[in-house]
């Protein structure tokens, strides 16, 4: 049988939006909001419907801020 290999969240080089939520200690909804206001960022991949968040430079993004 073949073996699956989980990722851990840290190890990851995009998060979905449940992940990033836990991650980040983030609520869904906002995290929903940010990146709806920031598509152009360069933070945001976008797969079809869903939204994955380039973990890395979100944190730096989040770094730059005092108040989400």
């Amino acid at each position: 049988m073949a073996e699956q290999t989980q990722v851990e969240i840290k190890d990851k080089f995009c998060l979905t939006i449940d992940e990033a939520s836990a991650y980040f200690n983030i609520g869904e909804k906002k995290l929903r909001k940010i990146v709806a206001d920031n598509l152009d960022t360069g933070f945001i991949i976008q797969n079809g419907v869903k939204f994955l968040i380039k973990r890395k430079q979100f944190e730096d993004f989040l770094g730059e801020l005092t108040a989400i």
